[in-house]
């Protein structure tokens, strides 16, 4: 199965999206006629942006009522899609910052278009570290001291890049990326009955929840300073949260501290 995401101008995971992609994981969780979930992008240019920053707690009720123990609002979108009994693939053609990104190192793969693809972990730049899981995908994934980099240096990684240091499975030529991450996704819907769920149950994802606490009280620290919502309102009277201001959206934070 593949989900398309959708929700212009740009791609926002927005309460609305975290909703709507919560309750279709749930659904599919039940559903052993599902192998494979695809996750891809109508937007060429954003798989997905970031977290909407002009959500507040009050749009973010609903999904806070309904959340696993130990895990905040974001890192629960993350954590389900870690433990979805299907595999999770990211075909990623455009670029996910911040909560989008970490939605990407959530899922089971990533592959990624050479070219136009495009990963970062923005946060710094806002006063905050991320709060979706981030911590603790990427240092499994990459290792500590390039978890600290891809955080700390809140660059936006290329494909190549993402690929040489564990971040995604492997970066393709634009053209191909459909055509490989299908055939793929093809391959293992059609294994014989019980071989996904049993190779599911024997490679399982890393417990995190300690790591994830850590986080939480290191974002939410951060995240609720007065200074923090000042960076946040600069950007969006900059242009974030604009096709044009998010092509460059690393440029535009760092200006506001020059």
């Amino acid at each position: 199965m593949e989900v398309t995401i959708d929700n212009p101008p740009i791609n926002l995971l927005s309460v609305a999206v975290m909703t709507d992609l919560r309750h279709l994981l749930d659904t599919l969780a039940d559903d052993d006629t599902v192998r494979v979930v695809v996750l891809a992008s109508a937007d060429p240019d954003f798989f997905l942006a970031h977290v909407d920053m002009t959500a507040t707690p009050e749009s973010l009720a609903g999904l806070m009522a309904d959340l696993p123990e130990g895990v905040n609002v974001f890192q629960a979108v993350g954590e389900q899609l870690r433990r979805q009994p299907q595999v999770t693939i990211v075909k990623l053609a455009g670029k996910a910052r911040g909560g989008g990104a970490e939605l990407v190192a959530a899922a089971d793969m990533a592959f990624a278009a050479i070219g136009t693809a495009g990963l970062g972990q923005i946060e710094a730049l806002m006063g905050i570290v991320p709060g979706g899981g981030a911590t603790q995908y990427l240092t499994e994934r990459v290792g500590r001291n390039r978890a600290l980099e891809i955080v700390l240096g809140a660059d936006l990684f290329d494909a190549r890049t993402a690929e040489r240091y564990g971040w995604i499975n492997r970066a393709l030529p634009d053209d191909e990326l459909d055509q490989f991450v299908d055939r793929l996704a093809e391959n293992i819907a059609a294994l014989p009955d019980g071989v996904v769920a049993a190779a599911k149950h024997a490679i399982r994802p890393t417990d995190h929840a300690e790591g994830l606490a850590r986080e939480n009280d290191a974002w939410s620290g951060l995240v609720f300073r007065p200074a923090t919502a000042e960076l946040m309102g600069s950007g969006l009277a900059g242009g974030a949260q604009t096709r044009e201001g998010e092509q460059e959206l690393e440029s535009l934070f760092r200006a506001l501290r020059a």
